[in-house]
């Protein structure tokens, strides 16, 4: 059986492949950002002062890195019906969950890069802000959050895009992205190496863009990094 090019070509350009990766990058962007919102206080918590905030914390990252993305969209899916009534409603669909459950681990990767960000914002900034007569949260997003930025942004793109190639997984809870409608076209035709080939082209594609964006930024802005903001590997 020879490569069907024909079957490539109108494939690469369906609408159904286009939209499926549309619904991949959207899942991408808002659980990202917000694992990112979710991961901010909780690197603040790390570095606190108060035992148990840091306890909390620590809990989580441990419990959400440990944990595997595949077993945690399955149990939130899958499981989270089961212990609520709630998660038995409509609202509960499966990009909800997918949404829910990469969030959740996202955050747990994401608050490393953002607590390197913070500490690497020189002490003597807050104490300038004060001398200001700025108020501590005032210094803490007008001051700090804007040089920590500048650390945080290199990895957190990487983490991106290690995130929009783990919506993949997602196809196990029925939700239809690029990978399940890939695994659609396969089991309805059998052409593996057409629509595998039109999938990687997409992930290529999505990937390599946000590689241009990220190299445009950090020439822009020239970021500077006093110190490496870690990316831990995924396990």
């Amino acid at each position: 059986m020879s490569f069907d090019a024909g079957l490539f070509w109108s494939t690469l350009f369906s609408a159904t492949f286009f939209k499926a990766a549309l619904v991949a990058l959207a899942l991408t962007v808002i659980s990202h950002v917000a694992a990112i919102l979710l991961s901010l206080p909780l690197a603040l918590a790390l570095d606190g002062k108060r035992l148990w905030l840091r306890w909390a914390a620590t809990a989580y990252v441990g419990l959400f890195r440990a944990l595997p993305a595949l077993l945690l969209l399955l149990f939130v899916w899958n499981g989270l019906p089961q212990i609520s009534p709630v998660f038995r409603e409509a609202w509960f669909s499966p990009f909800m969950a997918a949404f829910l459950a990469l969030t959740l681990n996202e955050a747990a990767y994401q608050v490393e890069i953002n607590r390197a960000a913070l500490s690497a914002v020189d002490g003597g900034q807050y104490q300038a802000g004060a001398a200001l007569g700025l108020r501590k949260p005032q210094v803490f997003f007008l001051i700090a959050v804007p040089q920590a930025l500048r650390v945080a942004l290199p990895p957190t793109v990487n983490e991106f895009i290690s995130l929009l190639k783990t919506t993949s997984l997602a196809s196990v809870i029925s939700l239809t992205e690029l990978m399940a409608v890939t695994q659609q076209s396969v089991a309805s035709t059998f052409r593996y190496a057409e629509f595998y080939s039109v999938a990687s082209i997409y992930y290529l594609a999505m990937v390599y863009a946000l590689m241009f964006l990220q190299k445009r930024f950090e020439r822009r802005f020239a970021w500077a990094k006093p110190r490496e903001a870690g990316n831990a590997p995924h396990g």
